[in-house]
């Protein structure tokens, strides 16, 4: 991961080269690589630098951000190129951070203090509130989404099944030759820390054991469409299903599970809609699982919902990113695994994934319904899985 760069690095370098413009608001789900590519960033950049993270409590004492920007202020004055870069990791841990940020960052503005501001994120609601109440018109967001296929195949060799299986976390890539410590690291590491740190911090949570409960089921589920009703039946518990959603909201910014809303081309309708839950990273439902490599792939059906899956994680990254916006479509007994829009672009996609007897008659009649522009049959001869997932989401789109 340290030599690799990703292109939002490359995003993040170019908006540091220009002038003083915007807050670079870094934000994306925990262990993708932000903080390594601010690092890579820095190491590339000619201008003074100060790097400092909020996440060692000692260090989050009253005033400590404001003794972080003014150090900065200095590096900027002193330096030959009269500016500097301060970068703030794990941001979101510090209480009112948002006003301090914004009383600073006007005081320079007024005075054209020629220092940039990066900020970084693990949990984006937690952050996005922040930018959103206090800093509107001062940022520019920077979304590092879960690692591709082809990223994962560039930095750690991936095939095709090792992706679908172990899906696109860089810092377990390592562990796959050992799939039961992979399987730990997995839990403990990142799904636990992402809940226990993250999103538990995020809102008001009255019934944590529900919310693990649900991401457990929505892993396991991952390409099925459950109404809120029959996931409360699953989880045996007599919450409502105003809470189950706003649950499912809180996993989907903290980039592990989301529910997609039906197509319906009305608004009111797709809100009203049963979610068909979707993992954002494959790995996710790999571990909860609880088979091996080979059992799992030996279980057809059960591999045939995980190459779904990847389909949909694939899509489900681009639209937390802002590309797309995503759904799925069902009428009666025809449907379609996920409908993808771009401003008035309309793509209807399908994945041949041996869960079921091959009938995608599905996408004619969306096409024709709703006027698609483009139909899309991932895993036919025309277009493999693996060839769909080696493209940004962009390239099928246009």
């Amino acid at each position: 991961e340290q030599a690799f760069e990703r292109s939002m690095t490359a995003t993040l370098m170019q908006h540091l080269a220009e002038p003083r413009r915007f807050i670079q608001a870094v934000v994306g789900p925990r262990q993708v690589g932000k903080t390594t590519a601010v690092h890579q960033v820095l190491a590339g950049t000619s201008e003074a630098a100060l790097y400092a993270s909020a996440d060692q409590p000692t260090l989050r004492a009253d005033g400590w951000l404001e003794a972080q920007w003014e150090a900065a202020r200095l590096q900027a004055k002193s330096s030959e190129a009269k500016s500097a870069i301060l970068v703030l990791d794990e941001i979101q841990k510090l209480p009112e951070w948002s006003e301090i940020v914004k009383r600073l960052w006007d005081e320079d503005t007024r005075r054209s203090v020629p220092l940039k501001v990066v900020i970084l994120g693990s949990a984006p609601l937690l952050i996005s509130r922040g930018l959103t109440e206090s800093l509107a018109g001062r940022f520019e967001l920077v979304y590092f989404p879960h690692w591709s296929f082809e990223e994962m195949r560039s930095a750690f060799g991936f095939s095709l099944r090792d992706y679908l299986y172990f899906g696109g976390y860089p810092g377990a890539a390592t562990l796959v030759g050992d799939p039961k410590r992979w399987t730990r690291y997995i839990l403990d590491s990142l799904v636990e820390t992402t809940i226990s740190r993250d999103v538990l911090l995020l809102s008001r949570v009255e019934k944590p054991a529900l919310m693990r409960r649900l991401l457990d089921l929505a892993c396991s589920y991952s390409g099925h469409v459950l109404s809120y009703t029959k996931m409360l039946g699953q989880l045996q518990d007599a919450g409502n299903t105003t809470t189950l959603a706003h649950y499912l909201d809180l996993l989907s910014a903290a980039g592990m599970v989301r529910g997609l809303q039906k197509y319906a081309g009305d608004k009111a309708r797709q809100r009203g809609s049963s979610p068909k839950l979707q993992v954002y990273n494959t790995a996710l439902m790999s571990a909860h699982a609880g088979l091996d490599p080979a059992e799992a792939y030996g279980d057809r059906r059960w591999w045939g919902h995980l190459v779904e899956s990847a389909v949909g994680s694939h899509l489900a990254n681009s639209a937390a990113s802002g590309d797309i916006e995503l759904f799925y479509w069902r009428e009666r007994n025809q449907e379609v695994d996920f409908i993808a829009r771009a401003g008035k672009r309309l793509v209807a996609i399908e994945v041949k994934s041996g869960v079921a007897a091959a009938d995608h008659s599905g996408l004619a009649t969306f096409a024709r319904t709703f006027k698609a522009d483009r139909t899309l049959l991932v895993g036919s001869d025309s277009l493999t899985v693996e060839e769909f997932l080696s493209k940004p989401v962009s390239h099928w789109i246009e």
